[in-house]
């Protein structure tokens, strides 16, 4: 069976690469940015399930499409994907010293000899950020690293550095609970 990871994220493929999973890659087109005003836990699973159903319904036979969305949150607002450096620095600035949530939702589709399977789930990280200096901000925001990651930050970089705690899914913070993931797709005898 075929195993499609519907995101062209370099991190969520080297998560499936470090669970030894054998999948290819097929981005998904589809992109919703959360509104003001929505429930964010089932706004983000809905535009994971989309992304997965796009791909889903552009290809054929037996397959799992695995697709996710990981957002930032503090205080109710929303860090997405930073729009510029000084979006990313000021990002920083309002995450540094304080505690935020991650939330990655994902969607699992699998078309199984004509058996049909769908799976939505979000998983909930809570993540503390020391307190940075502004040179510290912006020697961050000028490595480039910033510039593709929800909240402006990678925790699996050289921003490590600046976590101080994290109560829950490191593996869902940097973009996929492997976990999860794998749990679903040996109980449905994929892998």
């Amino acid at each position: 069976m075929r195993i499609i990871l519907a995101s062209q994220s370099p991190r969520r493929s080297a998560i499936l690469d470090l669970a030894k999973i054998d999948f290819e890659v097929l981005p998904s087109k589809y992109e919703k940015p959360i509104g003001k005003g929505v429930n964010i836990e089932e706004e983000s699973k809905e535009i994971s399930y989309e992304k997965a159903l796009e791909v889903f319904n552009n290809t054929q036979g037996d397959r799992a499409i695995i697709s996710a969305d990981t957002i930032v949150v503090k205080d109710g607002i929303i860090y997405g994907k930073p729009k510029n450096r000084e979006d990313a620095i000021k990002t920083l600035e309002e995450l540094q010293n304080s505690e935020h949530t991650v939330y990655t939702s994902f969607a699992i589709l699998i078309e199984d000899h004509g058996n049909y399977e769908e799976y939505k789930e979000i998983v909930e990280t809570k993540v503390k950020i020391s307190s940075m200096s502004t040179e510290e901000i912006v020697d961050y925001v000028d490595s480039e690293e910033p510039f593709d990651k929800a909240g402006s930050y990678a925790i699996q970089s050289s921003f490590c550095k600046f976590i101080e705690e994290i109560n829950g899914n490191y593996m869902s913070v940097i973009g996929l609970p492997i976990d999860r993931v794998y749990k679903i797709l040996r109980e449905n005898g994929i892998i």
